[in-house]
């Protein structure tokens, strides 16, 4: 006899517990608005929003205005509309934190792997996670930036090079954080009853992590993955701000702050503009973490 037949509720899908308990959480539900908000004007927006190009003559007159009608967000030193600028910029710093983002959880997920499952390799890997730890970040990319930008733009073009440049330099830089917090996972994980007992038939550790291992430590992975993305997108306007990220004519909002600073008394919403949107974006990643953790810690969930 099935479930409904003796008029027993079938059992709640975890998935659908898990969203039930995230829309709970106001800050979370925010965040996930205003996030959802600004990827949608930078992805859509130019489709909708494409002022005409001006002359040179028309830009010069054109330039450091403030709000109106025919430019929302005024103009910058060279007459180009902000808003169309911050979009475009958008688009750039948002695909940097999710990228540097994937990229970071990837590597630092597969080395608290194997540093929590495989007792031989835990001692040398987390001592590279501990001297990574040690190393400055900053400085360490500037470095990075400086050496390898020009080679890599020689390769790939100086719009395409940057970007890959400073997505794997910020992501080959963040993962330290992740790999502790999966091989704090691993560790307690593999000495549950279901991963000896999948072990003393001789499973192999490959189908041991694959089927038992990783999907449960995709509750921790999942809330640093959020927090990742702000810290990149931070990151990147930090070197953008100190002129060392993306091209001049390859907006970014950090970018957009850096060209800013010297009308910053004159016209002040030169910067407010791009650090609101830097401020919203990593208001809202933080807070959609926060409701993530929450809603994946079963002692939580129902509450």
């Amino acid at each position: 006899m099935t479930d409904a037949s003796m008029g027993v509720a079938p059992p709640e899908s975890q998935l659908k517990a898990v969203w039930l308990q995230f829309i709970k959480h106001r800050g979370a539900m925010f965040g996930l608005i205003v996030l959802v908000t600004l990827v949608v004007l930078v992805l859509l927006g130019p489709l909708f929003w494409h002022p005409e190009k001006l002359k040179v003559v028309e830009a010069l007159k054109s330039k450091n205005l403030g709000p109106s009608l025919k430019f929302p967000l005024g103009t910058d030193h060279l007459g180009r509309d902000t808003l169309q600028r911050m979009m475009a910029a958008g688009k750039v710093s948002l695909a940097v934190g999710f990228v540097a983002m994937t990229i970071a959880i990837v590597f630092g997920t597969t080395i608290g792997v194997l540093a929590g499952y495989f007792r031989r390799l835990d001692g040398p890997l987390m001592r590279l996670t501990d001297m990574f730890l040690a190393l400055p970040l900053i400085p360490l990319l500037l470095v990075l930036v400086m050496l390898f930008r020009d080679r890599i733009a020689g390769i790939l073009g100086p719009e395409i090079g940057a970007f890959t440049l400073i997505v794997f330099a910020i992501g080959m830089t963040s993962w330290m954080q992740a790999a502790r917090i999966v091989r704090g996972e691993v560790l307690a994980l593999k000495e549950r009853e279901y991963v000896l007992a999948s072990r003393s038939i001789g499973t192999r550790p490959r189908r041991v992590i694959l089927r038992h291992i990783l999907p449960n430590v995709l509750s921790p992975v999942m809330v640093a993955a959020t927090l990742g993305v702000a810290e990149a997108i931070i990151t990147e306007s930090v070197l953008s701000f100190l002129g060392l990220g993306f091209p001049p004519d390859f907006p970014t909002w950090g970018r957009l702050l850096y060209e800013g600073l010297d009308y910053m008394q004159q016209y002040p919403a030169r910067v407010i503009f791009p650090g609101l949107a830097i401020s919203l974006t990593v208001l809202s990643v933080n807070l959609i973490g926060d409701g993530l953790r929450d809603a994946l810690d079963p002692r939580i969930r129902g509450r």
